[in-house]
């Protein structure tokens, strides 16, 4: 084998987040009874999104920290509606209207967390990684506390030898800081070690540039990666014939 150990991004790339999200954004609908302020549900969805990966986009080059994310992503799109619950502006947020950010916020997580939904072929890829030895690390910017939580959910807890978290690391993939912390606490050798994540910038840019072999997975094949990868697969299969 080429490699020994496989670090693995987590979020969209095993985990069906986007998919597990959308079914939750119904649900948090719904508790919170948000069509009093959105006549059409799906404004509020498009807000969130948009909101959404902005946010994270920034958090993932340190430009935001995880409490103003965690307002934020909520604020926005809930200060969209017609007379809506918020009466604050982001600059001059009360007491009370962070305080049921968070709340929100914690019920989506909630009900996020829970969703078992994997990307397809996601436990076939883990399965067989498995059998062929491989150690296997979970690398992710995602939330400790909702990170173990999907981990239970989705039944992949057993495969991971480690579990890498940013908020462990101090900082964020792509940092070359999250992979030395990757690299610390998992005992595994560069030169041995591949990164496989579905997220271009902080996934594979990331480990490209700190001297690792990639395997990007492509969702969007439309947009293929800029700079030469490892491998490129547009389905999680494809990587069972490689590895």
């Amino acid at each position: 084998m080429l490699y020994t150990d496989i670090f693995l991004d987590f979020d969209d790339t095993l985990y069906d987040t986007h998919g597990n999200s959308v079914i939750a954004l119904y649900e948090l609908f719904d508790t919170f009874q948000l069509g009093r302020y959105f006549p059409d549900p799906q404004v509020f969805y498009d807000r969130y999104w948009e909101t959404n990966i902005d946010l994270w986009t920034r958090y993932s080059r340190g430009d935001i920290t995880r409490d103003y994310l965690i307002v934020e992503r909520f604020r926005r799109p809930l200060s969209y509606g017609e007379g809506g619950p918020l009466n604050s502006s982001a600059n001059a947020l009360s007491a009370a209207d962070k305080a049921y950010c968070l709340h929100v916020s914690d019920v989506f997580l909630d009900y996020c967390s829970s969703k078992p939904g994997l990307v397809d072929g996601a436990l076939e890829l883990m399965r067989h990684l498995r059998r062929r030895g491989y150690r296997l690390h979970m690398c992710s910017n995602g939330f400790h506390e909702v990170q173990y939580k999907k981990l239970r959910a989705c039944g992949l807890s057993d495969y991971f030898s480690t579990v890498v978290l940013s908020e462990d690391a101090g900082a964020n993939k792509p940092s070359p800081q999250f992979f030395d912390y990757a690299f610390q606490r998992t005992k595994a050798q560069k030169a041995n070690t591949l990164m496989i994540g579905d997220n271009y910038q902080t996934d594979i840019l990331g480990a490209k540039r700190y001297g690792l072999a990639t395997a990007y997975f492509n969702r969007y094949p439309d947009y293929p990666a800029a700079e030469a990868v490892t491998y490129e697969v547009n389905s999680l299969r494809q990587l069972i014939e490689i590895l």
